[in-house]
């Protein structure tokens, strides 16, 4: 590999971005925008360096499918733009942050298990799981915290299940796998937060080599673990992830999707006249909203060419998917929500290539049962607050609202 240019990363704006105060659909300030056309596209890192940032829809596209970059944030000179933990040891199982044979050894073992045919087959479970949290805000009566009632139980609850990991056990998790999200975390506190959930994971995969059940947790044990396929402390890892991100990512997008439909009351009523309209409504949303607004970096491990701009071997990238999603070339009048949008499915809100999200057919179908029946069950929802003072967690890895307060 080749020696990396100095350069002088002071002039260059600070990156991660924090998206609008007024607006929380918007992901990338006017102000961020215009300092970055001056820097050339380039970015001053969180911790230190700089990097590309790709924006335009097809090179990130090119760039997520290129084999020259890699994924592997443990090796020198790769764009951390997140606290992770100091070595890998305590990571071993994170594939998201692995390349090559590493990384389709342990998604392998998952692919099956998000399979489009076995997520319709919980589909009555996330009904149930919908029906209950939303059974549970009618109890507690207008006015209520949409966020806290609704978004986080039902993703927390559906994840808890197909992992086996006790329900009761969801407010230490949250507590810290929030901890492991939060951009202004130390790695010592992510460190910490990550040993505690080890040490329920841990207790909890003990118990299932001697009392295996029907979920993906005693799968794994027995048919992986058991046999010396897989290390406990590689399923430790494993689970970790998809525990944190199950249920973060689609509470967020839960939120984001009740609050953008509260604002457009007319998509809420249409949706509730007909259902049949969730399915291209949910990729609209994916695309307006794009919770993950911190992008996603890569380094180079050859010299390639990235959209006309030539990247030397050692250099970093950010993918920025929320701008890509947001390019006009592909998306007519990006800025303005169109649930029946016909270009909606070309986003990249799940990423894209091989490191795209495994669990993107839960997630679609927890978003399309839920803002469902929240329609349909609460047709007199309306927001008790404004875009510009709604909550907004600008500080997490995942872009979401604090609160959500509704009425009906």
């Amino acid at each position: 590999m080749g020696e990396v240019a100095s350069v002088d990363a002071a002039a260059f704006p600070a990156f991660p971005f924090t998206g609008s105060d007024e607006d929380p659909f918007i992901p990338v300030r006017d102000y961020d925008l215009k300092h970055l056309d001056e820097s050339t596209g380039r970015i001053r890192l969180p911790f230190g360096g700089w990097a590309w940032l790709i924006t335009r829809h097809e090179d990130v596209r090119q760039l997520l499918r290129h084999p020259g970059f890699s994924s592997d944030q443990y090796r020198p000179g790769f764009p951390v733009l997140n606290p992770i933990p100091p070595t890998r040891e305590g990571a071993s199982g994170l594939f998201i942050f692995m390349d090559g044979d590493a990384h389709s050894r342990f998604r392998r073992m998952l692919t099956a298990e998000f399979m489009i045919k076995n997520i319709r087959r919980i589909e009555p479970l996330i009904e149930e799981t919908v029906d209950e949290a939303l059974g549970r805000m009618r109890e507690i009566g207008p006015p209520a915290d949409l966020m806290n009632e609704f978004a986080l139980p039902v993703p927390s609850m559906t994840i808890c299940h197909l992992l086996g990991v006790p329900y009761s056990d969801h407010d230490f998790f949250q507590h810290h796998s929030r901890a492991i999200m939060d951009r202004n975390s130390g790695p010592a506190e992510v460190g910490a937060a990550m040993e505690a959930l080890n040490g329920l994971l841990g207790d909890l995969i003990t118990h299932k080599r001697t009392h295996p059940g029907e979920d993906l947790l005693s799968r794994l044990v027995t048919e992986r673990v058991v046999p010396g396929e897989l290390k406990e402390e590689e399923l430790l890892s494993m689970a970790m992830l998809l525990l944190v991100a199950g249920h973060e990512t689609t509470a967020n997008m839960i939120g984001m999707s009740a609050l953008a439909l509260l604002e457009h009351p007319e998509h809420l009523d249409a949706l509730r006249a007909d259902p049949g309209l969730a399915p291209n409504l949910v990729e609209e949303l994916l695309r307006y909203s794009t919770v993950v607004r911190t992008g996603l970096p890569r380094l180079a491990l050859e010299d390639a060419v990235i959209g006309g701009r030539e990247i030397k071997a050692g250099e970093s990238v950010v993918a920025m998917l929320s701008m890509a999603n947001r390019d006009e070339s592909v998306f007519h009048d990006p800025e303005f929500f169109d649930p029946r949008r016909n270009e909606a499915h070309r986003h990249m809100a799940f990423g894209f290539g091989l490191h795209q999200c495994i669990g993107q057919p839960l997630a679609r179908a927890e978003l399309r049962i839920a803002l469902v029946r929240l329609a349909q069950q609460f047709p007199g929802l309306r927001s008790l607050t404004t875009l510009a003072d709604v909550p907004k967690r600008h500080e997490a890895v995942t872009f979401g609202l604090g609160e959500l307060p509704v009425t009906w």
